[in-house]
């Protein structure tokens, strides 16, 4: 997968090049490029906002820059580019989302900033819009770290354990059981007994049943009980599973 970030601010992106997603960068598992929207700019002073029309507080972030970006990110030959813009107005980002930019084989992701983005940006390059969360930012690098990293470690090879991106919230419509590790007793805490048993169905019971109940008493809006077969629904009984 490639990814293209435009930004007015690359350094705010420097925490890309650590950790997993450095290294499956090195690995080339993904190609991640920060672009600078200054260097699409044709005036000497790099302008890349402007006044807005009809009056108002805050700068508008100019189309021109944002076009010139995307059509030399854009490849003569092949399928288009998916490209996306970092928006308050934007659709919700959740995982389904992650997952289906995850399959796509060239991001490009805008960051707004200012007041916004001229319209016509979003109007002409066919954008879509995307939001993190119901709360406004200083600008879109934010947003774009959070997308490109719960996008980027959902390709193969990306995250060594594959398994634990299968099993973690949201992955399967549900929050994450409890996580444990040694010593067995800490301060007094002690780790349920059921994972020092060994016994392997045991244990996948108790930690569903801890998904199930975790997600009910967090996010109660999450959980579809249609959807929930009687093995769930006993497990939400049962004190004892």
């Amino acid at each position: 997968m490639r990814i293209d970030i435009v930004t007015i601010f690359p350094e705010a992106l420097a925490p890309l090049e650590v950790s997993i997603l450095g290294r499956a960068r090195a690995r080339g598992l993904v190609e991640i490029s920060v672009v600078d929207l200054r260097d699409f700019t044709s005036d000497r002073h790099r302008q890349v906002d402007d006044l807005a029309y009809g009056g108002g507080a805050g700068m508008v972030m100019k189309p021109e820059p944002f076009f010139a970006a995307v059509e030399a990110l854009t490849p003569q030959e092949g399928p288009r580019p998916r490209v996306l813009l970092t928006s308050p107005q934007g659709r919700r980002f959740d995982q389904r989302a992650a997952e289906e930019l995850s399959r796509e084989p060239h991001l490009i992701v805008l960051c707004g900033r200012y007041e916004g983005v001229d319209e016509r940006v979003v109007e002409g390059l066919g954008v879509e819009e995307f939001s993190i969360g119901d709360y406004v930012l200083t600008g879109g690098e934010l947003a774009a770290m959070v997308i490109v990293d719960a996008t980027a470690r959902l390709i193969p090879g990306v995250v060594g354990d594959a398994a634990s991106v299968v099993a973690e919230s949201f992955a399967t419509g549900l929050l994450d059981y409890p996580h444990y590790t040694r010593p067995a007793e800490f301060r007094g805490l002690r780790v349920p007994e059921v994972l020092l048993s060994g016994h392997h169905e045991a244990i996948r019971r108790w930690r569903r049943r801890e998904q199930l109940r975790r997600t009910l008493a967090r996010r109660p809006d999450l959980l579809c009980w249609d959807a929930l077969g009687e093995e769930d629904r006993a497990l939400l009984r049962d004190d004892d599973a």
